[in-house]
């Protein structure tokens, strides 16, 4: 098994920082869902379109802070590969 490198302390404080904001936006999602399927029999058409509209917003602040969150894993699990198959090659 390969060594493995370890992320610097500026990457997972990135790291953390986008864990952080997809478990938030998740949060805050789910709380817009649940009041949008209550809303559909308890309130008006146009109070339904603006829960609509709320969770759709939040669904998308959602969807951006995943594709952050993979975007980085993406980048780092290639330099990490970089920096290991670069040593392997240094190795007699």
């Amino acid at each position: 098994m390969p060594p493995r490198k370890l992320l610097s302390r500026r990457m997972l404080a990135q790291l953390t920082a986008l864990e952080t904001g997809v478990q938030e936006a998740a949060a805050h999602r789910k709380t817009a869902l649940r009041i949008l399927l209550a809303s559909r029999s308890a309130a008006t058409a146009v109070a339904q379109r603006e829960f609509w509209l709320e969770f759709f917003s939040l669904d998308q602040e959602y969807r951006i802070a995943v594709h952050r969150l993979a975007q980085f894993c993406l980048k780092h699990r290639v330099e990490l590969r970089r920096d290991d198959s670069a040593g392997k090659q240094a190795a007699p």
